[in-house]
């Protein structure tokens, strides 16, 4: 069966805006860029860009992930801000709701993926020919059902909490690539980025940033 994109009607709300850069709150179901195909124009940076015309990306998040985004708003804060991402010299932090109870209350997960080729978008661990990725994990609420908990991802790949969270044994409730039978079925991914840290690009000071959890 093809996915059909029906983006959210929920729309960004700006966290904060200079002359620099625009933090924003990404609702989840709405693409971070435009899709291939005319049915996938609708996305966060189209959405903005009436209000902020000279809106640049730095980084994404997946369709269904809510949260935390910076764009820059001129060249120099699109290249500082994508060097920082680029440096894992920010600091991105996210809360997850995950089936069963993960134990120990604090770890690491360090298993490098690549893409699934024959499953795209789906992602893989590979030990071979994977590019290292690293999780921090920390239990913030635990039932025998769910565990809450914050991620930290300490590289970017993609659908990296995704996929370490469900070789853990726990994946991300909501998630229709990497959860199965009643995992899968909630109304939506329940990853939220929580917050940012990065230096602004003017300043140098480090700012943090912070959209509240929505479930």
């Amino acid at each position: 069966m093809s996915f059909v994109y029906e983006p959210t009607d929920e729309q960004p709300q700006v966290i904060h805006a200079d002359h620099e850069v625009l933090v924003v709150s990404k609702p989840s179901g709405l693409l971070s860029v435009p899709g291939r195909g005319e049915d996938r124009t609708d996305c966060l940076i189209e959405r903005l860009r009436g209000a902020f015309p000279t809106i640049l990306l730095v980084h994404r998040l997946d369709m269904d992930t809510s949260g935390v985004m910076v764009f820059g708003l001129t060249p120099h804060a699109q290249r500082y801000l994508s060097k920082q991402f680029e440096d894992r010299k920010t600091k991105k932090t996210y809360v997850a709701r995950l089936s069963g109870r993960l134990e120990p209350k604090v770890g690491t997960v360090d298993l490098p993926l690549i893409v699934d080729w024959p499953n795209r978008p789906r992602q893989k661990v590979d030990h071979a020919e994977g590019r290292p990725a690293q999780t921090d994990w920390r239990v913030i609420r635990a039932t025998d059902m769910e565990t809450r908990v914050r991620l930290s991802p300490v590289t970017g790949r993609s659908h990296q909490l995704r996929v370490h969270m469900a070789e853990l044994g726990h994946p991300i409730l909501g998630d229709s690539l990497y959860a199965t039978g009643a995992a899968a079925d909630f109304p939506r991914l329940m990853l939220h980025a929580e917050n940012l840290r990065f230096k602004h690009p003017e300043t140098g000071v480090t700012q943090s940033f912070t959209a509240p959890v929505p479930f």
